[in-house]
C-alpha cells in the first residue's frame, strides 16, 4: 500500500507545489483536521500545508492511519471510505443508465468483478467522445475512490488498471480503446479529466486525492507509451493534467460552497472561520449587523467554456 501514496517518489516531488494549489484563495489548501496540531501548532486546522510541512508530517491515507484516528475523524467529520466493491456497484449503476444496457464495463459478483474483455460499445446517438465529456461529481470525494481506484480505499490493496472501476478509470479504458496515436490519446485523456470533479474538507485527504489523480495519469501514459523518456512533452503534459487536478479537485464545506477557514487577504495570515460561524454572520447580516468575517465562494473551472466560476452558481443553473 506504502508503494501508492509515496510522497518521496521523484514524479510526486516535482508537483507537490501544484498539487497544494487552492485555486480560490491563491494560496495553499489548508489542514482543516487537527490530526496534525499534536506535533507542531504550526500545523492546527486553519494552516496552510506546505511543502516543508510534508517533509515533517506522515501524511498517509486513511487505511494507514490508526483506528483511534479513524474513529476519531469518522466522529467529527463523518470520514468513511468505501470499499472498491461498492464504488464498483454505484458507478455501474451510473453507467447501466447511462448506455441503456448493464454490465458494460465488468460483471460484479458478490464483492468481486470480472472485467468485460471486448471494446466498449456505445448505443445509437451516443458516442464515446460523448462518455468522455460526460461530467460527474463526487461530493467529499476524500481520496476520490469514485473517480480512481488505484487501490481499494477500505481495505489498502493495490488494483491492477485493467481491472479498475473509478469514474476516470472507464473513461480513460475508453480513451486507450478509440486513439491510435499519442496526440490524439492525450487530447481525450486530457478531456476525461476535465470532465470529473470532486470537493473535500479535509487538506490532507484532498490532497491525497490529488496524488491519486496525477498518478493515475501517469500509470495510463506509461502501461500505453512507456516511460516518458522519448516524449519532449511529457513534463508539460503533466503539467496540463496536475493544473486540471487542482481545479477540478478543490476544498470546501459542501454545506456552505465556501472555504473551510475565513476570508484570506493576500497580505495577512487566514482568519479562522468554522460552518457555525457563517450561519451566525449570515443572521448578524439579516439583523444588519456588519460580519465579522466574509467566507469566500469556491471557485471551479468550466473547460468547455473556458472559464471560471462560483460553485454556487453552478448548483443553481
Amino acid at each position: 500500500m506504502t508503494d501508492y501514496i509515496d510522497l518521496r517518489e521523484e514524479y510526486i516531488q516535482r508537483w507537490v507545489p501544484t498539487l497544494l494549489q487552492d485555486k480560490t484563495t491563491k494560496r495553499n489548501l489548508v489542514f482543516a483536521t487537527e490530526s496534525y496540531a499534536a506535533i507542531d501548532p504550526q500545523y492546527s486546522a486553519d494552516r496552510e500545508i506546505t511543502t516543508a510541512a510534508l517533509t515533517k508530517l506522515d501524511i498517509k491515507p486513511r487505511i494507514l492511519k490508526s483506528l483511534e484516528e479513524q474513529s476519531e475523524r469518522t466522529r467529527k467529520r463523518a470520514e468513511v471510505f468505501t470499499p472498491a466493491w461498492l464504488c464498483c456497484k454505484m458507478n455501474n449503476h451510473c453507467d447501466d443508465e447511462w448506455f441503456g444496457v448493464e454490465n458494460v464495463f465488468n460483471r460484479l459478483e458478490g464483492e468481486k468483478w470480472t472485467t468485460t474483455s471486448e471494446p466498449i460499445t456505445f448505443p445509437k446517438g451516443k458516442t464515446w467522445q460523448k462518455y468522455v465529456d460526460s461530467r460527474r461529481l463526487e461530493i467529499t470525494c476524500g481520496e476520490a475512490p469514485f473517480i480512481v481506484s488505484r487501490y481499494d480505499a477500505a481495505t489498502g490493496s493495490a488494483i491492477e488498471i485493467k481491472n479498475r472501476i473509478g469514474i476516470l478509470d472507464r473513461k480513460l479504458r475508453v480513451v486507450n480503446e478509440n486513439t491510435n496515436d499519442l496526440e490524439t490519446w492525450f487530447k481525450w485523456a486530457l478531456r476525461a479529466f476535465q470532465s470529473v470533479y470532486g470537493y473535500e474538507w479535509q487538506g490532507d485527504s484532498l490532497f491525497i486525492a490529488r496524488v491519486n489523480l496525477l498518478a493515475t495519469f501517469i500509470e495510463y501514459y506509461e502501461a500505453r507509451w512507456g516511460d516518458g523518456t522519448d516524449d519532449p512533452d511529457f513534463s508539460s503534459r503533466v503539467d496540463k493534467i496536475a493544473n486540471v487536478v487542482v481545479w477540478n479537485f478543490w476544498q470546501m464545506d459542501g454545506l456552505t460552497g465556501r472555504i473551510p477557514y475565513g476570508e484570506i487577504d493576500p497580505e495577512s495570515k487566514p482568519a479562522v472561520q468554522t460552518t457555525f460561524a457563517f450561519y451566525a454572520e449570515k443572521k448578524d447580516e439579516e439583523e444588519g449587523d456588519a460580519p465579522s468575517a466574509k467566507l469566500l465562494e469556491c471557485r471551479i473551472f468550466d473547460w468547455r467554456a473556458n472559464n471560471s466560476l462560483t460553485y454556487s452558481s453552478l448548483k443553481n443553473t
